[in-house]
């Protein structure tokens, strides 16, 4: 929840001409805007092959009086390709379950849109050592229904909310760590070849000094980029990092 219209189309025209000039072929970048900012963001993308459109949430209905809520068929309207769901601000401020998660990934599949599943632990189910069976169980719960074909347009995000805006980073080894038990428990659910293909993103305080050494990492395929991507050269220079 930050930037005006006027600050948020500005932030991504830098973004755009910057990746046209600097950005390698093989990377992709997705801007998830407010919602009121969409429309606009939509006509600078354009028809840009590496930056997309994404949503940060959506109703998990189609339709109907829901006031205040944001269908997935209006966002697709303004050439939204991608969806946030379960960021853990969701989860804990708005009190999104697992079970709630599942039925927005369906709508979302539904519109023939991306869904961006996030999940994380805290610092005390971390101490507790209960990290992954805590992680892989918001998996199980929300992605663990779906056939091959609609868990191979997933993308994930783990999201240590202990480093999420507190200049604290998981080191690589832990995010690692995290991520290969990621792609274990899909490939025990939908074999391996499938898991392989399905993109795991890191998200918790990446920034330019970081990036470098957490992509270089096997199971992470870049990263869910929150205060760094408020910066258009902090943002690129991300996305450069892969």
């Amino acid at each position: 929840m930050n930037n005006t219209l006027e600050e948020g189309v500005s932030l991504t025209s830098e973004i755009v001409n910057m990746v046209a000039d600097e950005l390698k072929d093989d990377v992709k970048m997705i801007i998830c805007a407010p919602f009121i900012h969409l429309s606009s963001v939509s006509k600078i993308i354009g028809k840009s092959e590496k930056v997309f459109l994404g949503a940060q949430n959506c109703n998990d209905n189609l339709k109907g009086a829901f006031t205040g809520e944001i269908s997935v068929g209006m966002l697709k309207s303004v050439g939204v390709e991608y969806v946030i769901l379960g960021h853990s601000e969701r989860r804990e401020y708005y009190g999104e379950s697992n079970a709630f998660l599942a039925k927005k990934v369906n709508t979302v599949l539904e519109a023939g849109l991306t869904p961006i599943f996030c999940c994380g632990e805290t610092l005390e189910i971390r101490e507790r050592n209960e990290h992954f069976k805590f992680v892989t169980n918001q998996l199980t719960e929300s992605l663990f229904h779906l056939s091959v074909e609609d868990i191979k347009k997933i993308v994930i995000a783990y999201e240590p909310i202990w480093a999420i805006g507190t200049g604290v980073t998981a080191s690589k080894e832990q995010a690692q760590e995290m991520h290969e038990k990621l792609r274990a428990h899909l490939a025990a659910k939908y074999g391996q070849d499938v898991a392989e293909g399905i993109s795991i993103l890191y998200g918790g305080s990446c920034n330019p000094k970081n990036a470098n050494e957490l992509f270089a990492q096997k199971d992470i395929d870049g990263g869910l980029i929150g205060g760094a991507s408020l910066k258009s050269r902090d943002f690129v220079d991300i996305g450069k990092s892969y």
